[in-house]
């Protein structure tokens, strides 16, 4: 299939059209997602809508090399984790790089614009120190196309970022400053600016550094350290090729080629447009050489204009789905 048209606008019609495209695609070439199709017996023909279509559970990535058709990777992405998880992370294997960057190239550009105009500060001490992270590749990829000598990377050097806000404040410079939960925090317990038009986005959970906190009073803090009256979010993970982004309030919106849908938590095959709290499946259409149609272990609830509130991790995710593949 063709993934150079997907970067575009999408009628809801067209969006249904390419997923079950896309689909019936990943059904022939994807041996994982075949096998699992099948041992649902699911039979092809009969799925018609975006909500008919299997989901493969996110923890296959950690057991299966999830691929659509043969290919040697170019690059691999993996998980996270925290200390204890080491061993039992997921892995992405790459088929193209050059289609991921162009990926959260437009995805940032669809939500905020050219990213030359903005100084990026990356406040990733726990990605900075593992190897194979999608998001220092993307953070990587978008100061190099800042114009701003002041954009990099900060490991736990507050005081050096510290300096570095109060001259970008001075000089009235659009800065972003992407940071983890848990650095964010550290941050703000030392020091405080008053930086009114920095934009922070929090890009995730604790990773075990510190206790899991509710995004309102993470927010919160954050909010009062940064003298800023909102905190964006940024919402990917190394199985997917694309980015979801909250403007405030943990919020989220896709990008047109990607789509958030609710499953129901006690059925996970039920996913229908009534379901206003559920578990989140995700389409996207960049991932043409993993798997498109992944059933990760969020809840989310359904708010106005399409958006998604994201309200935390499903208990008990790691068991979910894992008994539906017989040895592939």
């Amino acid at each position: 299939m063709n993934v150079e048209n997907i970067f575009c606008s999408f009628t809801e019609s067209d969006f249904e059209s390419h997923a079950l495209a896309l689909f019936r695609y990943q059904y022939l070439h994807n041996v994982v997602y075949r096998s699992f199709c099948n041992r649902l017996k699911i039979n092809v023909e009969n799925i018609n809508t975006i909500e008919q279509i299997p989901f493969l559970p996110i923890s296959f990535f950690k057991t299966h090399e999830v691929k659509t058709g043969s290919f040697v990777p170019e690059i691999e992405f993996w998980s996270s984790g925290t200390t204890s998880e080491k061993g039992n992370i997921s892995k992405h294997y790459i088929k193209n790089v050059a289609l991921y960057e162009k990926t959260f190239l437009h995805s940032f550009k669809h939500f905020y614009g050219n990213p030359a105009e903005y100084c990026f500060l990356a406040l990733l001490p726990n990605y900075l120190e593992q190897t194979h992270s999608s998001l220092i590749y993307m953070m990587k990829n978008l100061i190099s196309h800042s114009k701003y000598a002041e954009s990099g990377f900060y490991l736990y050097n507050f005081e050096e970022l510290l300096e570095k806000l109060v001259i970008l404040r001075q000089k009235k410079t659009k800065t972003i400053l992407f940071g983890v939960s848990f650095a964010l925090i550290d941050f703000a317990e030392q020091f405080s600016i008053a930086f009114p038009d920095l934009m922070v986005f929090e890009t995730g959970g604790m990773k075990g550094r510190r206790p899991e906190m509710v995004k309102e009073a993470l927010h919160s803090i954050l909010c009062n350290a940064f003298g800023v009256k909102q905190i964006y979010s940024e919402y990917g993970m190394c199985e997917l090729l694309s980015q979801a982004y909250s403007h405030g309030y943990n919020l989220f919106e896709t990008p047109p080629w990607m789509k958030f849908l609710l499953r129901d938590e006690k059925d996970p095959l039920c996913c229908n447009k009534t379901i206003d709290t559920g578990v989140i499946n995700v389409i996207d259409f960049a991932n043409i050489h993993s798997c498109a149609f992944i059933a990760i272990e969020d809840l989310g609830r359904r708010a106005e204009n399409g958006k998604i509130e994201i309200l935390g991790r499903l208990d008990n995710a790691q068991i979910r789905g894992c008994n539906l593949l017989y040895s592939v």
